[in-house]
């Protein structure tokens, strides 16, 4: 019996993941109220392995904000564990929300989120995380004299949904690195 409970939940789990992958592009894309049908197309599974994973549209919404905003957190520990200075974390960081579209993402799930979900102890978790990562990458540029000194945290984590718009004949990953080399431009000490 034991054979068999292992891979239906490594099947209920890699379900799970392809739910919240399909999610994450459709909101993205469509914004929340795309049909649920789509959603479990794109994924892959059916509706009613959907429902049995997330029973409603809000447990849905929840659910794949934590995993974006925890998807965030590790991306910005991780630019400042790899980087090795909080200059070129932060541009790193900041490279990454803009190619993931982050701010496209965000605009379709934040208005959505109701005060029960925001109240989740998890949601309040990962996004403390993520104010204190950039919060510290922050602090510690200015106080290496590499970032302006009149910039705010709270900015700098609104420059995390930047939406970027692509010129006719120009790929995003370039529009991604022209603007935000702008932004940094516009970040950088004197």
């Amino acid at each position: 019996m034991r054979a068999t409970t292992g891979p239906k939940r490594a099947d209920a789990r890699n379900n799970r993941d392809q739910i919240i992958a399909a999610t994450l592009v459709t909101f993205r894309e469509q914004g929340v109220e795309v049909p649920m049908k789509e959603i479990a197309d794109r994924a892959g599974v059916g509706v009613g392995t959907l429902y049995r994973h997330f029973p409603d549209r809000d447990a849905l919404i929840a659910e794949t904000a934590q995993s974006y905003l925890a998807d965030l957190a590790q991306s910005a520990a991780t630019a400042l564990a790899q980087e090795g200075a909080a200059w070129p974390a932060l541009s790193r960081f900041l490279h990454e929300c803009a190619q993931r579209r982050v701010g496209a993402l965000a605009a379709a799930i934040e208005p959505n989120l109701h005060a029960e979900i925001q109240a989740d102890p998890r949601l309040r978790e990962v996004r403390g995380r993520i104010v204190e990562l950039v919060s510290r990458m922050t602090t510690e540029a200015q106080a290496a004299g590499v970032m302006r000194a009149d910039i705010e945290p709270a900015e700098v984590a609104g420059l995390m949904t930047l939406q970027i718009y692509t010129r006719a004949g120009e790929s995003y990953p370039e529009a991604v690195r022209r603007v935000v080399e702008i932004v940094l431009d516009g970040l950088r000490a004197r």
